[in-house]
């Protein structure tokens, strides 16, 4: 085992153990830093108790060893409210958008003997087992195919798709008990959306369905590159596709004033294509799934596996929206709005 290498808990039981064991660290923690508080003279509140460093590093560290619904919780929960955490919480959690220790080669062999067969490596001239790239779900492997075509293997955890809605659950406990999550989130969106995002990523079929899609959609599109799938190399839980280079769109951060125009104009337009063009949305906002290739000045997209289909009804309500928005209507923006379905007939 590699200094980084870790075993990923496969069955659902051994996941909850996993939690409990947090909780009574934390629990233990607390005991120890209130009586030693109180020792002192002072009244520590439960909550400053429960929420130090420690404590965060604590649970940010066991959501990046489980994998799964509980980083994808952390990861939700460092994008979708990082205005309402602390700045200490906030840069803890975001890094569990990009950072996974990765899994046992064992576990990762048995992975692709399920996917791709016991002859898993006759498809392959060569295969890089140290990962290029960790997150929530999976994992992903530099390869060259037989034919000698530069690949990315995307190999998903063992175990996650059987723990989803378990984990789910288990962590938004978890993340209650410490008092991570601030009283204005509302938790039930959120662990909905978690699960329901989670079971659309589990399936690697679809996504490998979804990226040839969305290929034939930008052709047009000379400014975005999506790599070419493989489905003869995938499965379930193993999916190829082309391997394309790039650095973090987050990079253009100091890049000139122009070129970042360019390319968020670029998005917004995919963003629009998506909704109505397309009716095809990857709803994933994750910056890793962005890459921006220098040389070729183009946009490179990934990650699929968060993609949905809006049907005509869905697509014509965000179109009235807009218009609504842009004519300062705010009846006919509800009503838009209701026909998505943000509110209640």
């Amino acid at each position: 085992m590699s200094d980084n290498e870790s075993k990923i808990p496969t069955h659902r039981l051994s996941r909850i153990g996993q939690f409990a064991s947090l909780a009574t660290r934390i629990g233990g923690n607390v005991v120890a830093e209130g009586t030693k508080q109180w020792l002192k003279g002072q009244r520590p509140q439960t909550k400053e108790l429960l929420l130090t460093p420690s404590n965060i590093k604590r649970v940010a560290d066991q959501l990046a060893h489980l994998r799964g619904a509980a980083m994808k919780v952390g990861q939700m929960l460092s994008m979708d409210s990082g205005d309402l955490l602390s700045p200490e919480l906030a840069e803890i959690l975001a890094r569990l958008r990009s950072d996974a220790n990765p899994m046992l080669s064992k576990q990762l062999n048995g992975v692709l003997e399920q996917g791709l067969g016991s002859d898993w490596k006759q498809h392959f001239l060569s295969f890089n087992f140290k990962p290029v790239a960790s997150a929530s779900i999976g994992q992903v492997h530099q390869a060259y195919t037989d034919d000698g075509d530069n690949v990315a293997v995307k190999v998903q955890y063992p175990g996650i798709r059987n723990s989803i809605d378990s984990d789910v659950n288990n962590v938004a406990t978890l993340l209650n008990l410490v008092g991570i999550i601030p009283k204005d989130i509302d938790v039930k969106s959120l662990l909905d959306e978690a699960k329901k995002q989670l079971h659309a990523e589990a399936n690697y079929q679809l996504e490998c369905q979804y990226l040839t899609r969305y290929k034939k959609h930008l052709s047009d599109r000379s400014y975005f590159i999506v790599p070419n799938a493989y489905p003869n190399l995938s499965s379930e839980t193993v999916l190829t596709m082309e391997f394309i280079e790039g650095d973090s769109i987050e990079s253009l951060v100091t890049a000139p004033q122009t070129l970042r125009d360019q390319v968020m104009h670029n998005l917004l337009e995919l963003l629009f294509a998506e909704l109505f063009e397309f009716q095809l949305v990857q709803t994933d906002p994750n910056f890793a799934n962005y890459l921006y290739n220098q040389q070729l000045n183009k946009i490179v997209l990934l990650d699929f596996g968060a993609t949905r289909e809006y049907s005509d009804i869905i697509s014509m309500g965000y179109r009235k929206a807009f218009s609504a928005a842009i004519k300062n209507d705010d009846q006919a923006l509800e009503a838009a709005l209701t026909q998505i379905g943000f509110f209640s007939q």
